[in-house]
């Protein structure tokens, strides 16, 4: 059967630093916040489990809400905090989430699907490294060349987020924001032929409304449809989705294809 794995990285919303606008932390905390639970109240709504790649920083300053969340949905290392990285941050991030939740954390996404070295991400713990987009984003990076299926690395099952085949059309927070639904749709069901899986990975903050140009200075095809037109399209999506695909985790598709 197809399977769809939602996932979201679960952070301090920095991204407005990237454009000039220095937000306190306090209300980069709140925008994450805010979109989490309308997240996590989305998913409930239509009984679907999802994977949340967290900063140890935002977890800490909401032990309570990962706590529960992880009653129900995986919860996997998105690092200590999301603008500044060492290597010591892999295993520091996953001692502090596993003290948390008291669950194993088996899995890894780096911040802005920057690289990351997985002889490391093994020495750390991680069973799963989640951190190739394999398209191209200008200005992000130019993974054209990198590997679009699961593949291993330095002992580490390597998960990279769905494009397409070919032309690699990414399927994305982005693609949701910027192209009809339908054509999402469309993108899905040609990923699904090729790989029978399809996973989407999205931020809480693109749930909470960041129209605001002069408070937080995102570019129109960042901020669109933010809050709940973002919550519209995902609600579209899941509704179709559960009617053609079966919904899992990254901890339940890895130990599928790991075997």
């Amino acid at each position: 059967m197809n399977k769809i794995i939602l996932s979201f990285d679960v952070e301090e919303f920095d991204t407005p630093l990237e454009y000039g606008k220095n937000l306190p932390l306090a209300e980069q905390m709140q925008v994450s916040e805010t979109g989490l639970r309308a997240v996590l109240q989305l998913l409930e709504t239509h009984g679907v489990r999802a994977t949340f790649f967290t900063t140890a920083n935002f977890a800490l300053h909401h032990p309570d809400l990962i706590r529960t969340m992880a009653e129900t949905h995986e919860i996997a290392s998105h690092g200590y905090y999301h603008s500044s990285f060492e290597n010591a941050d892999l295993k520091k991030s996953k001692d502090a989430l596993e003290e948390l939740i008291n669950q194993p954390v088996l899995g890894y996404r780096m911040a802005r699907m920057m690289p990351v070295s997985n002889s490391e991400i093994g020495r750390a713990g991680y069973a799963y490294n989640s951190s190739l987009h394999p398209t191209w984003l200008p200005g992000r990076y130019n993974n054209i060349g990198k590997p679009r299926v699961p593949f291993r690395a330095a002992g580490v099952l390597q998960i990279p987020a769905s494009v397409t085949p070919l032309v690699r059309f990414p399927v994305f927070w982005l693609s949701f924001k910027n192209f009809p639904l339908a054509f999402v749709k469309l993108a899905t069901r040609w990923i699904w032929r090729a790989d029978g899986c399809v996973n989407l990975y999205f931020h809480p903050w693109e749930f909470t409304d960041t129209s605001d140009r002069d408070r937080f200075g995102l570019p129109f095809y960042v901020s669109r449809h933010s809050g709940t037109g973002m919550l519209h399209k995902l609600d579209a999506y899941i509704r179709w989705g559960r009617r053609r695909a079966a919904f899992t985790t990254f901890a339940e598709w890895s130990e599928e294809i790991g075997e």
